[in-house]
This record gives C-alpha cells, structure tokens and sequence, in this order.
C-alpha cells in the first residue's frame, strides 16, 4: 500500500481537501485504484452535532456515517463510495483507546498519547486503507488529508503519529504534500514566502519533511518565488507546484498535472503501472472537456436557494454542487442567489424590511426555486412562502428534506384550507400534524440517531416524471438524514388535491418522494439525492430543475428522457446543446 499525507500551512481553509481530490482523480487517470482519509482533530465522535455557521454542512455516506464536507469533495471527483471509518477525528480515537482501557487490553500499563493514541491512528489508517475499495479490490493509494493547520495543538498527536508512521511503511511507500498559502499584498503585489518558510519549518521540525509543496496563490508563481521556496523548503524547485485562482475547481487537477505531480508521485512512491493499458474511467481528456465546458458557457440559469445558514456557502456544499453537475448538463451557466428564509416573511415584523423586499426580488426572479434541508423553527415560514409562490406561479420547484415538508404543509394550508397544518417539529400541538416525528428516530440522544444513510425508495407509479429522469427504474438507491415525516394518515387527501406521492419507502409507509401534478416541475424528495451527484453524472431531481428552469424538459422529455449518443452533450430541435452525457 502507498500513501500521500496531505497537511496545510499558514491559514486553514487552503484548499486541502480540492488538492487532495485533485492528486487522486490524477493517479486514477492512470488506472491507479485511490482511496482517501479525511483526518478531523476535533473532539467530537462525528460531523453530525455541528451547527452548519461551524463547519459547514454535514455529509453523510451510505452506511449514515456523518462526517466532515471533505469526503463529498472525494466521492465526487474519483467517484468512489466511502466509509464512516474513512473520516477519523480525535473523538473517534479516544473513544476506542478508553473503550480498550476499560475492558483491560493493555494489561494494566499505563495509557498515554504515545504509544497508545500514536499507535491507534496508525492502526486505524492501515486498516481502513486495506478495506476494499472496488469489489474486492483493494486501493493502490491512501490520500489522507490532515485537517486543520501544521502547528495547532490539536492535531499534535497526529502529526507524531504520521511521523512515526513514515519508518512503519518505509520511506519508499509514503509521501508528503505540504499545501500552502502565498500572500499577495495589493500594496507590493509581491508574492511573499515567509509564511510558507515557516510552516514548512515547524513541519520538519516535527519530523515531517514534504516531498512536494504546493502553494496556493492569486496569481501563478514567478520562477523566482518558486526558487526561493526551493531554497528554503529543502524541495527541488520540480517539487513545488501553484495552483492560483482558477476559473473552476474542475481546473485544480489539469494544473497539477501539468506541473508533472502525477508523474512525480508514481515515481516518488514506486508505483507499478497496469501492464495492459486500459483506458481508464477517469480520462483526463473527459475532465478537460468538462473544464472547457464550463468556461465557453454563456447562457445563464437563475436558480434562487431559499436557506436558514446562507451566510456560509459551505452549509451547502453538496446542494450547490448538484446545482452546478446539472446546469453543466443542460449547458447553462448557473446563476445561484441564495436568500435568507427569514428575510421572506412580513416586512413589518422584519428588523431590517429593506432585506424583505430584496430577498422577494430576487425569488420573483428565479427561473427556479431549490428549498433544501435544514432544522429548527427559524425561517421555516419563509421556506413555506417560497414554496407557495413557486406552486402558483408554475415556476420550477425541488424541496429537500425540510423543503418537501414545507411544500407539503403549504399545500394542506392553502389546498386543504388547514390554516394550522405543520410539522410537529415546529408546532407540537398543531391540530393538522402533516408532518410528524419518527420516534425511533428521536431518542433524546442528538448524533447519530436520526434516519441515516442508503435506503431504497420504491416508485408506485409508471408516470412519473422523477421515476423517468432516473431511467425508469423500479426503486432507487439515496442518502437520507432526517427525524420527521410526512404523516401517512393524510396523504389519501393531499393525492385527492393532485399533490402525488410517486415514491414510498421498502416496507411503503414513508413517503419519499412528491410530485404536483399540472405543473412544469414541482418536486419533492425525502432524501438528499445531492449527496450522490457527480460532475459527469448529475443527480436527477437536480437535473429535472435545471432542466425545467431552461425551458428544456420537454424536449428531453419528448426524447424519452434520454440524452443523445453523442460523448459530451445532448442536441435539441435548434441544435442547442442540452443535456451532458450521464456516464463518466
């Protein structure tokens, strides 16, 4: 097994985990199997107690693990299916040395961080780096990513860990990638070093010494930048690559191999190539044309994101992402506004009505409207106002989670005239409960107890519109993470009013996912279907919104749902390209 550590310098957010996507998606280009570990030094078991202003959304995988945004970067870009096992945290570790401690393993002795916590992370790494990755496969590469920056005193165990671990798999079979930030003062504009001189300083200091130093600029390194860096790193000048701003993230790994990363790693690391050349999954030319695509894209899609945290885009990483595989698919630039929920409900109770009537500006805008996920009573009733303008004024409409619960509620409000219909989440004594708790999800416990994970949605009906983007299935397979429900007892007289639940859980007594009938798109899913888009294989609900907001479902439709044999994109009755190839 070879392993890339990859640890960031300077200023955290650097870009670590686009880096560390980036090198694999590279070494899969050449028919390299890759698997990849995210490394969180928080004390927390899991991602799934955090406030999304804290960390960003919440990722979860297929087994429910909730784990850190990082490894949606990893599915997405070498398309892989990770572990909860793949994301360790100090949480995690602690938790099963003392779990060992108390059951007696180490025979009395005393527990210390070293050897006892040094040698739990080794453990844990090679462990879950010999954990098939394709079929039966074992992976050829581990990526592990060391969250935060070289220096805090949190990720101090894991450093010495991974010091300890380099003379454990020998030198031969473990490389370092130092990641990190060359400031650019508007005043000099000279590229400044001395940060990185620093961090690359402490690192070896620690008993890490990177092989490769990838700097993260605003504009690409002069010759005599890298020379400095080189000089100062102890790296050869080859060994230190840029990666300035770029158009798209889908660029970040043409540049580094165009700077020759791949070819030095395979070398670095000894790796032995297939004897039988195979072209692989992961062709670089296919990624090249997705970038290109991306750049030559003139017409726009107004898409409104209608949240509770859009002050960090982070909280929805995955979301605008599925956004972003969709409106390439369709070829159209993607125009996202995101708007604050709470600014949508009534101006006079508004602390600050000039954001109301800017935040309906912009929804009256919209080609289309996404209502994701979210919890709690703020901004809820925002949500549903989205909802019910979307549902009136036939503007194109994906709620997820939380967004399928409020359109349900609007519709039993103003369909069903409930005036009190709710969820039981924000009005536990509402006298129409359309939407309830699950209480074998509810414990009282707060992580790890809600609906998580793979389940399969099984379709009722052979009209469906979802059911046709997918490929007309019978089921499909999607991610879920959510402790409340459609209510089952009034789902005969929303069907009555045309609001058509085409989706049910296995054993049929969840509803997965909505549809409206009479209307251009107005869709919603139980589950995050987000979570599983790829660059070259958007999610089909997304798809369906993007393709309803750009005026072309119905000629996708009129097509079969099928996009056109052609390698890159999909042609309409004028020639306009409109839909991207599914399959990478």
């Amino acid at each position: 097994m070879k392993y890339v550590l990859v640890t960031g310098g300077v200023i955290s957010g650097v870009g670590k985990g686009i880096i560390a996507s980036s090198i694999g998606l590279i070494l899969k280009s050449h028919g390299i199997k890759v698997t990849s570990i995210k490394i969180d030094p928080y004390i927390n078991i899991d991602a799934g107690t955090f406030s999304p202003y804290e960390h960003g959304e919440v990722f979860v995988l297929d087994d429910g693990g909730e784990v850190d945004l990082d490894l949606g970067n990893y599915e997405r870009f070498l398309d892989v299916t990770l572990t909860r096992d793949n994301n360790i945290t100090t949480g995690k570790i602690y938790e099963q040395v003392i779990s060992k401690e108390r059951k007696g393993d180490y025979l009395g002795k005393t527990v210390q961080v070293v050897p006892h916590i040094t040698n739990a992370i080794q453990d844990w790494v090679t462990r879950v780096a010999e954990t098939p990755v394709e079929g039966d496969q074992k992976a050829d590469v581990c990526i592990i990513e060391l969250g935060g920056t070289i220096g805090d005193i949190e990720g101090m165990p894991f450093v010495e860990a991974f010091r300890q671990f380099q003379f454990r798999v020998k030198r031969e079979n473990i490389c370092s990638v130092h990641v990190s930030l060359i400031p650019q003062p508007k005043t000099t504009g000279e590229q400044k070093t001395k940060p990185t001189q620093s961090s690359v300083r402490e690192l070896r200091g620690l008993g890490i010494s990177p092989d490769i130093i990838v700097c993260r600029s605003v504009t690409p390194l002069a010759e005599s930048v890298k020379e400095k860096i080189s000089l100062f790193c102890h790296v050869d000048p080859e060994q230190v690559y840029c990666v300035h701003d770029v158009t798209s993230l889908y660029r970040v790994p043409l540049l580094l191999q165009s700077q020759g990363a791949d070819s030095f790693l395979i070398q670095r690391l000894q790796i032995q190539l297939p004897a039988k050349k195979v072209k692989p999954a992961h062709d670089m030319a296919r990624w090249t044309e997705l970038a290109d695509r991306h750049d030559r894209l003139l017409k726009e899609v107004c898409i409104v994101l209608v949240g509770k945290y859009t002050a960090l885009s982070d909280s929805y990483t995955s979301v605008i992402k599925a956004l972003q595989h969709a409106s390439l698919a369709v070829n159209h630039r993607l125009d996202l506004k995101c708007i604050e929920a709470a600014d949508l409900e009534h101006a006079m109770e508004s602390e600050n009505p000039q954001k109301y009537h800017e935040a309906w500006r912009e929804l009256v805008g919209a080609n289309g409207v996404i209502v994701p996920g979210g919890f709690g009573t703020r901004g809820t009733e925002g949500k549903i106002l989205a909802c019910k303008w979307a549902r009136t004024k036939n503007i194109p409409f994906l709620g997820v989670c939380l967004g399928l619960q409020c359109a349900v509620i609007e519709f039993a409000r103003n369909v069903l005239h409930w005036e009190d219909a709710n969820s039981t989440e924000l009005n536990p004594l509402t006298k129409h409960p359309v939407v309830i708790d699950m209480p074998e999800h509810n414990p009282g416990n707060m992580g790890g107890t809600m609906r998580l994970g793979k389940r399969k949605t099984i379709f009722k009906t052979d009209t469906s519109v979802i059911r046709k983007l997918y490929g007309n299935p019978s089921s499909v397979e999607e991610r879920h993470r959510h402790r409340y429900e459609v209510n089952p007892e009034v789902v005969k007289n929303l069907e009555e009013k045309g609001m058509k639940f085409v989706g049910h859980s296995e054993d049929d007594a969840r509803m997965e996912i909505m549809e409206l009938e009479g209307h251009a798109y107005f869709v919603g899913v139980q589950y995050h279907p987000e979570y599983i888009s790829r660059p070259m294989k958007p999610s089909a609900p997304y798809l369906g919104l993007l393709l309803a907001a750009s005026n072309k479902l119905s000629t996708y439709a009129s097509r079969g749902f099928r996009p056109s044999p052609r390698m890159s994109f999909c042609e309409d009755s004028d020639g306009d390209e409109t839909v991207g190839d599914a399959a990478p």
